[in-house]
């Protein structure tokens, strides 16, 4: 199922996914379920059939550049679990989804033709009692080579200062604590940078404004006007960043995907990398 209002058919919602269950748990590769999350103690307690796991920290990162992983690393991924370069991949994960926007990021970052997110994600799945297993699923394996990179998707330290001359749009989507600088990481999460603040010129529309209350995505009316009020309508290049560049994925996939805005990069760097530059310029405040 999908909202036609939206400029791609990149959403599938729980029903679909349930729907689509015995395909899932198929060892033909032509459709894959993942579920991602930041660790994966809570996949191996329960996740949807036919779901494979992985950690985003330590499976799609590389573990000595905090980066994205390599073409040759991401395509090994992939085809260990059984995911060819034909398969409709539907990613689901935590925290509305945060770490599998990243995922679909990194996807079409190396060029994955049909791949999609579950509206909603993994609380909306165990809040509305679809079924769930312990068990973890093993398909054999794929050849897999990824393509790309697709840079035109992804911004780094440069496009950003580029931005900030220019005056071109920048979307901050943490809270507006971190924004402000009060605070360096959300609680209970680990503080990556030596200074608070945000990129100047930034407009803070936190990611959380563009999901509602049980994790799915507002309205594509809805998003055009929660970007517009900040002067932002896909009309000139715009960056989107937040710590480590996870939820400022949420914030790519909703201009980029949803409202089909087509000059949307995602800074992965982001915050950790910002507030860490010696002399990079830094606003405090809102």
């Amino acid at each position: 199922m999908s909202n036609s209002d939206y400029a791609k058919d990149v959403l599938v919602s729980a029903d679909w996914v349930e729907d689509h269950l015995d395909d899932f748990q198929s060892d033909d590769p032509a459709y894959r379920l993942v579920e991602v999350d930041v660790d994966t103690e809570a996949y191996d307690e329960s996740h949807a059939p036919g779901a494979i796991g992985f950690n985003w920290e330590s499976q799609l990162q590389d573990q000595t550049t905090r980066d994205v992983l390599t073409k040759e690393d991401f395509g090994d991924l992939l085809g260990s679990h059984g995911i060819a370069e034909d398969s409709t991949v539907v990613l689901y994960g935590d925290n509305s989804n945060w770490f599998a926007a990243y995922t679909y990021w990194q996807f079409k970052y190396y060029g994955h033709e049909d791949v999609r997110l579950m509206n909603g994600g993994r609380d909306y799945w165990l809040d509305n009692d679809y079924p769930t297993t312990d068990e973890v699923p093993s398909f054999s394996e794929q050849d897999y080579t990824a393509k790309g990179p697709f840079e035109d998707i992804r911004a780094y330290r440069d496009d950003v200062e580029k931005a900030v001359d220019k005056g071109l749009p920048l979307v901050d989507v943490r809270s507006p604590e971190e924004f402000s600088g009060e605070i360096l990481a959300p609680p209970g999460l680990q503080e990556t940078a030596q200074r608070g603040g945000h990129v100047p010129g930034a407009s803070n529309i936190s990611w959380a404004a563009t999901v509602n209350a049980d994790g799915t995505f507002k309205s594509a009316d809805e998003l055009r006007d929660l970007y517009a009020d900040e002067g932002i309508e896909g009309d000139e290049s715009t960056i989107a960043y937040c710590r480590i560049g996870e939820r400022s994925s949420i914030a790519w996939f909703a201009l980029h995907e949803l409202l089909g805005y087509d000059n949307v990069t995602n800074y992965d760097g982001s915050w950790t990398e910002w507030g860490n530059l010696v002399g990079a310029p830094v606003e405090k405040g809102n």
